[in-house]
């Protein structure tokens, strides 16, 4: 560890950086939060408190991701970039479409709460409502907001770990387009496009993709390649109403399908099947915005549709199992700016969720109330508080708090410090499930402490951000073998440190690095004492990019991830490994480019989820177009 932090340091001292900046119109994080203001592309963010507000004035950890990054890493998958940030870490039951599970701060997979242009994407069907990330391609993406730590005055059940809240493209006026095309290892094919455009008082934007893989065998002892495809698109619209009201819809559309290997007879070995799944989702939002007086009001409806249906030919035609989840939710939000010192937040909401098995249907639904003061005396200090009481229908009322603080001593210098309470209701599955069902369950329950601090340095040419955190997790659900049922048997700790540094030594040279310490312990009955599973202490991440003066734009990435565990005994070691990826991009014309990129240059052998087959050496091609 002292090695490795060593060297990230050693290398930042001598590539002092800028940030990048970018005009970006800043997107809601709760379907309209937002105003739309021309910013620095880091400067802006809205998942901290619900609105759109500096990064200076919170308190929190927040990481942002914007399109010319993504198009800069030429990321596919949305998980492998989120893996190159602080505190996140990922497994995949495979390769590309197979189940993926993104974890932060240490935090299970189902701790952390998805939002796509709103919509909250987690799937009320899954056993702990957790997203699969195998799923979320980045071609429709423009803008990714990760929270690390709980939040839950603000984002209500789930956000224990954090909050990952996704943008796709974003109405504008005039005309803009991008398209991209490519080709590469295991016949794989992705191809996205992207248009907005409008008036002053309509605005509209649609985007779609195709992608598909031979893939590679999900049992690593297999010799079958598991493909997979989807087809998605996005739409967005926004109208004027009249002066001050505005109305917006907006939805996310995918259909995938992913082969998988399974344990036939005789052996019941994990081998090569012809089994496959299939998932289609649907995130729709609808509402509507008025500005009256020093408050901007919003209405709004959130709909969520995830359908998965599991298939064996060698069974039948028929679906082995399905499972169909549904969520819908009514919100208000207001934004009080009461004075320049004082910023109000506050909203109700009502959600309710359903889960049909193919026998029986399940629902509950929560009741929410929240208010949040952002408060600045001074113009060094941003102060801010909340609370939220979630109404469940199944177990009852529960509160949260949370507090943070934002000082600024200096020009380039920021230091933060935040109380988060986090709380995950039961899922319906967890609750309801034949035979395995416990309708008793409490909520799981977290707290949390951060401490961090940011400094700029050289005019602004080098930063350096560190954070320590602290979160105890209590009532975490898990599945009891001594009674066959879902019980709240489990608590865990984690504690950790974050260390990040960008930097540019020259026009069109940056280099960024983070480094992250996790540990993840296990303090239930039986496991006391145990590392979390498929939680590494390290993971570090360096990435260095050169746009040469003739265009060409040259970049590598290494990623770094220490030794686990895969189970909760701490019976299985999975090794540690680092993947290395190179990458070009060329201008041919103005607005048109061809890029390619290998990935896992050195060809590491190596699995996050043990049995699993993972991608070796890997190339792909392809060509850009952009609009102007």
């Amino acid at each position: 560890m002292k090695l490795l932090v060593s060297i990230l340091f050693s290398s930042a001292a001598l590539l002092p950086a800028v940030s990048a900046h970018a005009q970006i119109h800043s997107d809601d994080a709760d379907g309209g939060r937002a105003y739309y203001v021309e910013q620095e592309a880091d400067d802006l963010i809205v998942v901290a408190s619900g609105v759109a507000q500096q990064a200076r004035e919170s308190g929190r950890a927040v990481t942002v991701l914007d399109r010319a990054t993504i198009e800069q890493r030429q990321a596919v998958s949305l998980a492998d970039l989120l893996a190159t940030t602080p505190g996140v870490t990922l497994s995949r039951n495979g390769g590309p479409g197979a189940v993926t599970a993104v974890r932060v701060r240490g935090a299970e997979d189902a701790q952390t709460l998805v939002l796509i242009d709103g919509v909250r994407a987690n799937d009320p069907s899954s056993p702990a409502g957790a997203f699969d990330f195998g799923n979320l391609l980045a071609g429709a993406i423009e803008r990714v907001e990760l929270l690390r730590g709980p939040n839950s005055v603000v984002w209500g059940s789930q956000a224990i770990g954090g909050v990952v809240n996704v943008v796709t493209k974003q109405p504008e006026a005039g005309l803009s387009a991008r398209a991209s095309a490519e080709y590469g290892y295991a016949d794989q094919v992705s191809a996205n496009a992207a248009i907005s455009g409008g008036s002053d008082r309509v605005q509209g934007a649609l985007t779609g993709g195709w992608f598909r893989t031979d893939g590679v065998s999900q049992a690593a002892s297999g010799t079958e390649p598991d493909g997979y495809r989807q087809y998605s698109a996005s739409g967005r619209l926004k109208v004027e109403l009249i002066p001050g009201v505005r109305g917006e819809l907006g939805g996310y559309w995918a259909d995938s399908r992913t082969d998988l290997d399974g344990y036939p007879p005789p052996s019941y070995g994990f081998t090569d099947t012809a089994e496959y799944s299939t998932a289609r989702e649907f995130y729709g939002y609808a509402g509507l915005h008025a500005d009256v007086g020093p408050v901007a009001n919003r209405l709004s409806f959130t709909v969520a549709d995830i359908d998965r249906d599991n298939f064996d030919p060698a069974a039948g035609a028929a679906p082995l199992y399905f499972y169909r989840g549904h969520s819908e939710r009514f919100a208000y939000g207001g934004d009080a700016r009461v004075a320049d010192a004082l910023r109000l937040v506050f909203g109700a909401e009502r959600e309710r969720l359903g889960f049909f098995d193919g026998a029986s249907r399940f629902r509950s639904a929560i009741t929410s109330f929240y208010g949040q003061a952002i408060v600045t005396p001074v113009e060094a200090v941003t102060v801010t508080a909340g609370v939220r009481n979630d109404d469940h229908s199944r177990f009852g009322s529960h509160a949260s708090w949370g507090a943070s603080m934002a000082l600024r001593p200096a020009s380039g210098t920021l230091l933060r410090a935040a109380y988060g309470e986090g709380f995950k209701a039961p899922t319906l599955y967890q609750l309801f499930a034949p035979f395995y069902g416990t309708g008793t369950l409490d909520p799981e329950t977290a707290k949390s402490y951060e401490l961090g601090a940011e400094q700029e340095l050289i005019g602004g040419a080098l930063r350096i951000a560190a954070s320590w955190f602290h979160r105890d997790t209590h009532n975490q659900i898990d599945f009891d073998l001594g009674s066959f049922t879902y019980r709240n048997i489990a608590r865990t700790r984690t504690s950790g440190v974050e260390l990040e540094i960008a930097a540019r030594p020259a026009e069109g040279l940056t280099f960024t690095a983070s480094y992250s310490f996790i540990d993840a312990e296990n303090r239930s009955p039986g496991y006391a004492g145990n590392r979390l599973a498929r939680r590494p202490r390290d993971s570090a991440s360096v990435s260095a990019d050169w746009r040469t003066p003739l265009g060409l734009a040259l970049g590598a990435t290494v990623t770094i991830v220490g030794d686990s565990f895969d189970d909760a005994g701490n019976f299985t070691r999975l090794d540690g490994y680092a993947l290395a990826a190179i990458r070009a991009e060329m201008p041919v014309s103005a607005g048109l480019s061809l890029y390619g990129r290998v990935e896992n240059l050195f060809d590491e052998r190596y699995q996050t989820v043990a049995g699993y087959g993972t991608y070796g050496r890997a190339a792909y091609a392809g060509v850009r177009v952009r609009l102007p």
